[in-house]
């Protein structure tokens, strides 16, 4: 079986092709043929090396790739699926997309017949909506009518944001980005508002009840005084940031604020039960168009080429690679 590896930290050309065995599912398993494959920035960061000081991290030589799309080739006991099925899967434990097949729990798999949404967009953006689903309803609560700020509007995560936070009842999304040529994008993904994040003084006079960050880096601790008494900063990554920023906690304290992390993984990892019932809560917002990701789809062969254009910040939207 073709399987694409990081065989060890560097640029782009450390991808390189293998043969690996094919997937045999154990009980509880299916094994998926491959249609697409999702690239996410957290391949890039281990390929680069950005996380080598973390156990937590995989570490090279690995097949990256935490989401894949396809049909279900086997299936093993106790799983519900049944060969030919077709699926798309919210994480593969330990990696492993960029290749022709990949077992997954079947309890991280969602079927995709019958639910009007296409592969392409579910393996770009399904696991995201997904986590974005369960970071406002498990690691804090969204209140009814909240306004919410969303850091790094165009990233593959945060782009979700707008339309799971409506379907839990906010008022208003602010999205924020970092360059004057990224606010109509950004406004294309339903923020109803876009501003420069080296120009949150602009915000001074707003408060938002939820903050949402998978940037870090200074934007986190200056938009720390823009929350609600009471309110949260969702703390989703830190893609623009190697390094971890300090938050003054008696400023928290004082100002009756809270940072609450929330890592997907790790949350699934100890109990993947709400994982497909919170698919199945924003996959209308996929069927009824209220998220339409853009997505460029490359073969699986130019792999190399998509984390090319992740490292220059070329891509527009999610990066798929397809079989």
């Amino acid at each position: 079986m073709r399987a694409l590896s990081i065989t060890r930290y560097g640029g782009p050309e450390v991808l390189e092709p293998i043969d690996a065995p094919e997937p045999v599912p154990g009980p509880g398993e299916v094994a998926i043929t491959v249609s697409h494959a999702s690239v996410g920035l957290i391949d890039a960061l281990i390929r680069r090396g950005t996380l080598a000081e973390y156990d937590y991290a995989p570490k090279p030589p690995l097949v990256p790739g935490l989401e894949v799309a396809g049909t279900v080739r086997a299936a093993g006991q106790e799983t519900g699926f049944a060969v030919g099925d077709e699926v798309v899967t919210l994480t593969l434990p330990g990696m492993g997309g960029y290749a022709d097949a990949k077992a997954a729990p079947a309890d991280l798999v969602v079927p995709l017949a019958g639910t009007g949404v296409d592969r392409v967009q579910a393996v770009a953006g399904l696991a995201n909506t997904v986590t974005a689903y369960l970071s406002l309803t498990e690691a804090v609560q969204l209140r009814e009518d909240a306004r919410v700020l969303v850091h790094g509007a165009l990233g593959g995560l945060a782009s979700v944001y707008p339309a799971v936070a409506r379907l839990l009842g906010a008022r208003e999304v602010v999205g924020t980005v970092r360059r004057p040529d990224q606010i109509e994008a950004a406004r294309t993904l339903g923020f109803d508002r876009v501003v420069l994040s080296g120009d949150l003084a602009e915000l001074a006079d707003e408060r938002f009840e939820i903050i949402v960050d998978p940037v870090g880096g200074d934007v986190r601790t200056e938009s720390l005084g823009l929350l609600t008494p009471m309110g949260r900063m969702l703390v989703v990554g830190s893609a623009g940031s190697e390094t971890a920023v300090m938050v003054d906690s008696n400023a928290v304290w004082g100002a009756n604020i809270g940072v609450v992390g929330f890592n997907v993984g790790g949350f699934l990892a100890a109990d993947t039960r709400p994982a497909v019932a919170a698919a199945r809560a924003v996959l209308p917002l996929y069927a009824e168009g209220k998220i339409r990701l853009p997505v460029t789809v490359l073969p699986m062969a130019e792999a190399r080429e998509a984390h090319r254009r992740m490292d220059a910040g070329e891509a527009v939207g999610r990066l798929v690679l397809a079989n």
